[in-house]
Order: C-alpha cells, then sequence, then structure tokens
C-alpha cells in the first residue's frame, strides 16, 4: 500500500519489553500491506551512559573517538529490534548508518547528510524486509569511511532523509508525548494536542525548545514535502500532521547543505513608529498594543530594546495607509507613560519614519547556520545600504532600510545569494514581493480553523549580549555578525535600538542579540577583544535571562495578538526585556526566574489548554 519510514526514540525503545511492544506495532503496520523502514534511537540513556564513561577517561575526548563510542549505542538497539522482528515471523535486517549508505560531511559530532546511496536499502524493501536503520550517525565520504554522528536531534533527521531520499509516502515520528502540543507538558500539564501545524509553525516551534522533532528533521521534511506525522509509541491515537509544499525537483544531492536561502522579497509600503525613552516597567507594552488593538492598526515588525537607565525604546512598522492612525494612537499614549512630575520631559518622545522598506532572505536552510545572517549584513553594507531595524526568524531575516535604497539590497542579495532573478510583479500596495523562489516556500496559511496562536514555548538556554554605541554606518552589523559565525556562534534574536546619540561627531546606537548560554561567555570575551580596536563601547554579557514565545500563522492581520500576549505578562507583573517579532512569532526576554510563570500566564491567556491531562512517561 505505501512505503512508510517510522522513527523510534530512546524512550520507546528503552527495555526489551519496550522493543518487543515496537516489534508488535511495526508488524501490524507491514501485515496491513506496507512496506516499512524504521530508524531507532539508542536504548534510554545509553548514549547518557556513553558519555560518562568517556569523560571518566578524558575530561575532553578526541570527537572522532567520542563518534565511534557513541554510534554503537543505536547498534545495541538495531540488533535487538531485528531479533525481535524475526521472532514475530517478520523478515528483518539491522543496518547502520553506514551499511544503508548515509553519506555525511566529514565533521565528528555534528556531521550533515550530504547523500543517502539507497540502492542496497531499495534491494531489501524489495525482498520483503523490514530495514531496521542506526539513526544519528553516517559515514564521511573522504574515501576513509569514517564514522560520523549527526549530532542532537540525529535519528529524527535521518529518519526524514531516509524517508525524501526513498520518496517515502510519508515519515512517522513515535515519541512518548501523543504529539505536538500547545506548549511543554512538563510546564502546563493541560497543554492540549494539536492536529495539525505547518511546517513553518514547526520550524518555529522546534527551534524554540520544543524537544519533540529536531529543527533539521523538519526542515529537511519541508525542503522536500516530505509527509510528516508525530505519534505516541503507547496508543493508537493520529497524533500531529506536520504539512509542507510539494517541491519542485530539489536535488537529493548536498542533501544538508544546499543554499540556505530560497526567495528575496521586499516591502515598500512600510513606515515606522518609534517611542524613545518609555519607562522600563510592567504595563507598557500591553498599554500601548492594547491600545494599537482597540483602534485596529495592524502591526507587522515590533521591536524593544535593551533598557538604557530606567527606559527603553519601543518601534513597530505599519503599512503607509494606516500611519496616521498609528501615529495617532501613539500620541495619545505618550504623556501617560510620561513621569507625572514632569509631564514636559522628553520620555515618550514619538518618532516617526516614512520612506522605508522592507527586504528579507527567506528559507528553511538557514537553521544552525551563523553565516548566513551575517553574509545578509555585509551584503547590504557593501552596496551601502543602512540598517535601521532588523528581525529574525528560523526561515526568514529582516531588515529595515530606506525606501530609496530598496532596489540596490535586493538586486544585492539576489546576488549574494544565487536567486536568480523573474517576474518581479508590481511594488507597493502592501504586497511582499518574492523574487523568484526556485522552491514554494512552505505555506504560512493557517491550517483551517485554527487559533492564532498554535503554541507557547520557553528556552532557558539563552543568554543576552548587548554592545553599547555601535557606530551607526553601513557595515557595522555585518563585522559583529560575521566575526561570530567565524567563531560558529548562532545568533537568535537582534535588536537595535531607535535612540541614536552622536560622540565625537560619529551617531551611534546600541545592539543586543541573544546567543546559546553555552556560547555567551566566549563571546563576550571574543567581542571584548575586539570593541576598543573597532570603536566599539562596553559589551555587557546577562545570562539571567528566558525568552517566551507564541508561535502562529494565524496571528496575520490580527491586531489584538501581540496586545493579548504583552497584557498577560503585565497581569502577573512581568517586566519586558526585549520583544523581537516576525510574521508567525512573537517573542519576549524577560528574568530567567519570571520564564515559567510567563508561559503559564500567556498559555492561559490564548486559552490553549485542553481538559486533559499529557502524562509524560518516565
Amino acid at each position: 500500500m505505501a512505503l512508510i519510514v517510522q522513527k523510534y526514540g530512546g524512550t520507546s525503545v528503552g527495555s526489551v519489553e519496550r522493543i518487543q511492544a515496537v516489534a508488535g506495532r511495526v508488524y501490524k503496520t507491514v501485515q496491513a500491506g506496507n512496506s516499512l523502514v524504521v530508524v531507532v534511537s539508542a536504548m534510554g540513556k545509553t548514549t547518557d551512559g556513553l558519555v560518562k564513561l568517556a569523560n571518566e577517561i578524558s575530561p575532553n575526548p578526541n570527537r572522532r573517538e567520542m563518534d565511534m563510542l557513541l554510534s554503537t549505542g543505536e547498534q545495541v538497539t538495531i540488533a535487538l529490534l531485528s531479533m525481535a522482528l524475526q521472532e514475530l515471523g517478520q523478515p528483518a535486517i539491522s543496518m547502520t548508518g553506514a551499511q544503508v549508505g548515509i553519506v555525511t560531511e566529514a565533521e565528528h559530532s555534528r556531521a550533515r547528510i550530504l547523500h543517502i546511496e539507497t540502492t542496497r536499502l531499495t534491494r531489501h524493501i524489495n525482498a520483503g524486509k523490514v530495514v531496521v536503520v542506526a539513526g544519528f550517525q553516517g559515514t564521511s565520504n573522504a574515501g576513509e569511511m569514517e564514522i560520523t554522528t549527526l549530532g542532537r536531534g540525529g535519528s529524527d533527521t535521518s529518519a526524514v532523509a531516509i524517508a525524501a531520499a526513498l520518496g517515502a509516502s510519508f515519515c512517522e515520528i513515535y515519541t512518548d508525548v501523543p504529539g505536538i502540543l500547545t506548549t511543554d507538558p512538563r510546564l502546563v500539564a493541560e497543554a492540549q494536542l494539536i492536529d495539525a501545524i505547518t511546517c513553518n509553525e514547526m520550524l518555529e516551534l522546534a527551534s524554540l525548545g520544543a524537544k519533540v522533532l529536531h529543527p533539521r528533521a523538519v526542515e529537511i521534511a519541508r525542503n522536500y514535502g516530505v509527509p510528516l506525522v508525530v505519534r505516541s509509541s503507547w496508543t493508537d491515537a493520529p497524533g500531529t500532521w506536520v504539512t509542507s509544499a510539494q517541491p519542485q525537483g530539489r536535488s537529493l544531492i548536498n542533501l544538508e547543505i544546499a543554499r540556505p536561502v530560497d526567495a528575496v522579497e521586499f516591502d515598500t509600503n512600510q513606515a515606522k513608529v518609534a517611542l524613545l525613552r518609555v519607562p522600563d516597567k510592567p504595563g507598557v507594552a500591553a498599554r500601548l498594543f492594547g491600545e494599537i488593538s482597540r483602534q485596529k492598526v495592524d502591526v507587522d515588525l515590533i521591536i524593544q530594546s535593551i533598557h538604557e537607565g530606567n527606559s527603553n525604546d519601543i518601534a513597530f512598522t505599519v503599512t503607509t495607509p494606516i500611519l496616521k492612525r498609528a501615529e495617532a494612537v501613539a500620541a495619545a499614549i505618550a504623556p501617560a507613560l510620561r513621569n507625572p512630575s514632569n509631564p514636559k520631559s522628553d520620555e515618550a518622545e514619538v518618532m516617526l519614519e516614512h520612506n522605508i522598506a522592507k527586504v528579507s532572505i527567506a528559507g528553511a536552510g538557514m537553521i544552525g547556520r551563523p553565516g548566513v545572517a551575517a553574509k545578509m549584513f555585509a551584503t547590504l553594507a557593501e552596496a551601502g545600504v543602512n540598517i535601521q531595524m532588523i528581525s529574525t526568524s528560523e526561515v526568514k531575516v529582516s531588515c529595515v532600510v530606506n525606501a530609496a535604497e530598496c532596489d540596490r539590497a535586493v538586486l544585492a542579495l539576489r546576488t549574494a545569494f544565487e536567486i536568480e532573478a523573474g517576474e518581479q510583479g508590481s511594488r507597493g500596495a502592501g504586497e511582499s514581493v518574492c523574487i523568484d523562489s526556485p522552491l514554494p516556500l512552505c505555506p504560512s496559511a493557517p491550517v483551517p480553523n485554527s487559533p492564532p496562536v498554535r503554541g507557547v514555548a520557553l528556552d532557558l538556554n539563552q543568554a543576552r549580549l548587548a554592545i553599547r554605541q555601535l557606530p551607526d554606518r553601513p557595515g557595522m552589523a555585518a563585522k559583529l555578525f560575521g566575526l561570530l559565525a567565524q567563531h560558529n556562534i548562532s545568533v537568535d534574536m537582534i535588536i537595535q535600538s531607535q535612540r541614536c546619540r552622536v560622540i565625537d561627531g560619529v551617531p551611534r546606537r546600541d545592539i543586543a542579540f541573544t546567543v546559546s548560554r553555552i556560547d555567551g561567555e566566549n563571546a563576550k570575551e571574543m567581542l571584548t577583544q575586539v570593541a576598543a580596536e573597532l570603536g566599539w563601547g562596553e559589551v555587557v554579557l546577562d545570562s539571567a535571562i528566558a525568552k517566551v514565545s507564541i508561535v502562529g500563522a494565524g496571528m496575520v492581520g490580527q491586531p489584538g495578538v501581540a496586545a493579548k500576549m504583552f497584557e498577560a505578562l503585565a497581569q502577573h507583573q512581568i517586566n519586558i526585556q526585549m520583544i523581537a517579532t516576525s510574521e508567525i512569532k512573537i517573542s519576549c526576554v524577560v528574568a530567567q526566574e519570571e520564564g515559567v510563570k510567563a508561559l503559564q500566564a500567556i498559555h492561559a491567556a490564548f486559552g490553549l489548554a485542553g481538559s486533559e491531562k499529557v502524562v509524560v512517561p518516565a
């Protein structure tokens, strides 16, 4: 009937009894007339145990030897599951990543898949066997047959890549929860199952720390149109379907390292409203965007920069036709945000800017590649285009620039990322024009009848770096993020302050960004070393932060979504330190100790809880 790839995680195969249960499920699927490839992880905590053994031998073990060691975990599982299937009378064969033909980069511990030689795999499938494959591993193509591992989430990546290479009907990811949930059930027991979700929404949630699916697996599914479903290993419930667009002949060579950017987009019908020096306290964003929502003003990008003293800046973009309404709202609320003892101060000053454009690069291949954003910034700098605002997500990086520089920016980006020119269409009318995308991007349109917010995620593993008084001229962002990329440090949120100070005749702004906490100290040390010679100010690190985000394609064109999120935080007296948005995501940085409370407050505010509690097996 169908060719199916199934993947079972470590918990699902954590004991002999669970392996036998998986064998029963696989046997039942084959008896229904399907052909099957099964990808498995190491049993339970096997990988953790192997890492512990290595650390007892060496505090800094060689990465090649670690790959040799860690790859043995899956080898145990595949042999046992094949035996279990054979005991049921089902022909099966176990195969390591090397035997399957998973060819990777020669990068130990974090290799990306180049291609999969499917000849041997197909031969066994055609012979009626279930092929049980060791996930998380492959072999380099350097001629020396080096064993490599794919890094965290590698078994998910192996399964979806095999499904893409075989042209499988679909790929099933079996895990210890019923599917994709509205949030982490360990933090909100009433988290609700999502029936279907777009791949763009799933990419955002996966990258925000939703551990059910690894972003690299979702990226492959999106790029190759692999239908993906996440299901519970313990029940027959339907799970969650991750929907993706149909690709147009994307090559299976360089499967995970194909070009990261699929499209260049722009929108010239934008204007910016900024409130400078608003009080740094809970409720300010809620008040502003609550009134914006009541006036039916639809906002595109929102950024709130890091505080300076007791204030910070909030800026947002709107389409040109509704600028006057947005300006009126900001001007009306500004006096209420000022210090009552000095109402004529320069606090909460409203600043407007016409003649701006939003230029974006889009593509699922940007995940975990520090150099992509840096390349965009460098390209704009070389074209003499200054960046006024930055917004980042897993599938898009957007920059606000002067409208007069839009054509130059688009042409430069198209050349840099090798996007061929095609029908450019008309500009204006509020349209975001995609220039000749060779691959139809996974639609961001919400699943029918879905709420505007699909899920809430919390990331407690980030740190924030801020560089004070960065010269405000083309090339500064390129230099900064190029340095981080050279040190393989991935950046998440990027916020550029709207306040500009002239010091010694040079206009300067602050810039802040978040990185993985484990990279925080190294990034600070590296940037501090170069700050003086580049004319930058102080480099400040804060590791006691949390990032809470909402994701949903349905929030597009819904003015009240951001306001509801900010109001939920304000009601619990949670101060927002930074805000960044994309079309389908709103993220707020809060104090680390308030992260869980923030997630729970936002999840409740959007009514995402179900009537049943989700119990995650030990």
